[in-house]
């Protein structure tokens, strides 16, 4: 992975235990609430008693901190009060902070410091801080293939899993991969997902109606996101793409690298095999992040072991180019290579002789 990418998984995950935390306090604020109601109003009640008894409180402040105090069985300053209306609230206080506050407390410290025992609430608070990121769904063998190409290309991923038994998740977890253990047809489970803000999202599960159905409802959260959806049916896949603008994806183009491909904006076909060795056609588009940038065609071939096989720019093309082009931003490329030459050009990373 990346380096910057590292860096930024951390930020991620630091950002999300603070969110989380702030989750914990949203839960807590209704006992937390009670308490304090408890608190204020049993230092006000006893101020008035200590008045009507002539035992006064000089300050109602002060009141409220003997209630408090008597809450966890602690002294005060002053000698236990003589009138039996009094008396009550120093044996009374106790069980109320038992009740209102302690189970809550409790509880808090349990899931704050286990975060294990609330793992849907953990990953959705770190999906909560991520932005343009990809939502994948479903983790069978095909999702699991899919995420780890898009974790090797540095993408930031959010999983959503109906079956919390499968053994890829731990994998996924494992490699900071923030996994969601719930029913992806639920708005709010792609909203947990943090849909809103995705980039893409990529439908891999093996019903194409719930796939289809996850993709209309993705699309009512976030209009602009883009939806890579796997069809069984060929047919029933190009209607899906030239109805709703979906990447409807095959039965015959299922493989991994394909779907990671579409889902980071890479067109790449299924490998061939050409005396024995894997062979893909990757057409892509050059942005500004790319280590191509100002290199020439030959420059590419020579440093990335690939075929440049064609070149537009604007209303020009050229196929095969010239060696000596010179490549800038918004030019589009294809290039044929093996997966591993292929997965560093598409992959922004740099492969130069020195």
């Amino acid at each position: 992975m990346h380096k910057n990418t590292k860096v930024e998984n951390r930020w991620n995950r630091f950002q999300a235990s603070i969110r989380d935390t702030i989750i914990l306090f949203q839960e807590f604020r209704s006992p937390l609430f009670w308490f304090s109601v408890a608190v204020i109003g049993g230092g006000i009640l006893y101020n008035f008693i200590s008045t009507l008894v002539n035992e006064p409180i000089n300050d109602p402040m002060e009141s409220v901190y003997i209630v408090l105090t008597a809450t966890f069985l602690q002294t005060t300053n002053r000698d236990f009060p003589n009138h039996l209306a009094l008396q009550v609230f120093h044996f009374f206080m106790p069980f109320i902070g038992v009740i209102l506050l302690s189970q809550g407390l409790a509880d808090f410290g349990t899931l704050l410091f286990n975060r294990h025992a609330r793992t849907k609430e953990w990953e959705m608070a770190v999906a909560s801080t991520l932005k343009k990121h990809i939502v994948l769904i479903g983790f069978g063998h095909l999702g699991f293939r899919i995420a780890l190409k898009l974790h090797e290309m540095g993408k930031q991923i959010v999983v959503i899993e109906q079956n919390p038994k499968l053994d890829t998740l731990n994998e996924a977890r494992r490699i900071g991969i923030p996994v969601i253990t719930d029913d992806a047809t639920r708005q709010i489970t792609l909203e947990g997902a943090n849909v809103k803000r995705a980039e893409t999202i990529i439908l891999a599960s093996q019903n194409d109606a719930m796939n289809l159905q996850i993709a209309l409802k993705a699309r009512g959260i976030n209009p602009d996101i883009k939806v890579v959806v796997r069809i069984f049916d060929d047919d029933f896949a190009h209607a899906l793409q030239d109805q709703f603008g979906f990447i409807a994806l095959s039965a015959t183009e299922m493989a991994a690298p394909v779907f990671a491909a579409a889902a980071a904006g890479v067109d790449v076909t299924n490998p061939i095999s050409v005396e024995g060795r894997l062979l893909s056609l990757a057409r892509l588009t050059l942005t500004k992040e790319s280590p191509l940038i100002n290199k020439t065609v030959d420059y590419v071939e020579n440093n990335y072991k690939v075929n440049v096989v064609l070149f537009k720019r604007e209303d020009e093309t050229q196929m095969p180019p010239k060696d000596n082009v010179k490549l800038n931003v918004g030019d589009v490329i294809a290039i044929i290579g093996g997966p591993e030459e292929l997965n560093i050009v598409l992959h922004n990373k740099t492969n130069e002789r020195r």
